[in-house]
């Protein structure tokens, strides 16, 4: 089968390429990968920047969506069903051997380029709203990085469980994919924080869903109402900034961590439990997520390319096959 492989800790530059046997079934759900995602996870990982590093060769994707091939008895799954996978040990191949508590089931009538780009951003966004900052229809929630693949997600989360929301974006082009996604507001960077304050009458927002961290992590702590919560997704603006607890005590707000894998490492069956909520949504059309960016297996490294420059908007999705 085909592969993606890192041979080199030098990010996009040392993908390969090549020729690898399939991986064999056992207790594991066989299944053909018709397309994967690209995460900055991925990014991180082919730099050797990660949390978890690996060692080359080894091959990059954490999500991805085809149909079965085999599966063990007693799974829930059988041949021909279409499913989602969430594998950390990689996707950018043409199949995969998955545990049956990593495969989802995958809604009727949702392509398998758009069942690829959702694992990830739309179940990591879940879990930063509904768990870790306890969002509640009717809060307003401020969405940094709203062009980007966590942020559309974010934006679509919020409209289907009916939270306003305020899109922080760099461009006019970038706004336009905000708005696209949901936004109900969208604020250029330069002068974020004022058009905020103004927006909201001065109250500030209940929720702050930041991915990018970096320089304006104070200005969103300040930019909370009464009982507000920034959630700390990541850190795509490359500085992991501090947080000065006095704010937190004379304001009554909260910073909170959003760490989806290491959460389902603990919990791995919270996995299908995120799943059992979110598909309905996206089976009734509720949810109602951006088509991706779709580029052949071949041109993986430009993907990268695109997440490292911060060019990419959306979500971007290898075709496999």
């Amino acid at each position: 089968m085909r592969a993606q492989q890192v041979t080199e800790l030098t990010g996009p530059s040392g993908l390969r390429l090549a020729e690898t046997a399939e991986p064999g079934g056992g207790d594991a759900v066989v299944v053909d990968l018709a397309a994967a995602g690209v995460a900055f996870p991925d990014l991180l990982l082919a730099k050797g920047l990660y949390q978890v590093r690996r060692e080359p060769p080894f091959v990059l994707g954490m999500e991805g969506a085809g149909t079965v091939r085999s599966a063990p008895e007693g799974s829930g799954f059988g041949p021909g069903q279409r499913v989602v996978v969430v594998d950390m040990g990689g996707t950018w191949q043409e199949v995969v051997a998955a545990d049956p508590g990593n495969v989802l089931p995958l809604p009727d009538g949702v392509p398998f380029e758009l069942g690829a780009a959702l694992p990830l951003n739309y179940l990591t966004v879940w879990f930063a709203l509904r768990r870790r900052a306890r969002a509640q229809a009717g809060e307003t929630v401020l969405v940094h990085g709203a062009a980007g693949g966590v942020g559309v997600a974010a934006l679509d989360i919020c409209r289907a469980l009916g939270m306003p929301t305020i899109a922080v974006v760099s461009d006019d082009r970038k706004a336009a994919v905000a708005e696209q996604a949901g936004a109900e507001r969208v604020v250029l960077v330069d002068g974020w924080r004022e058009a905020v304050r103004e927006h909201t009458g001065g109250r500030g927002v209940d929720v702050v869903v930041d991915p990018v961290g970096g320089d304006r992590f104070t200005d969103s702590l300040r930019s909370l109402a009464p009982e507000g919560r920034v959630v700390v997704l990541g850190f795509t603006g490359g500085e992991i900034p501090t947080v000065k607890v006095n704010r937190l005590l004379l304001g009554n707000t909260a910073v909170v961590g959003a760490a989806w894998g290491e959460f389902l490492r603990q919990n791995p069956a919270y996995l299908r439990e995120q799943w059992d909520e979110l598909a309905p949504l996206l089976a009734e059309g509720r949810l109602t997520p951006l088509w991706p960016s779709v580029r052949p297996l071949e041109e993986a490294a430009d993907a990268l390319r695109e997440l490292e420059d911060r060019s990419a908007t959306g979500k971007l999705v290898l075709r496999l096959r």
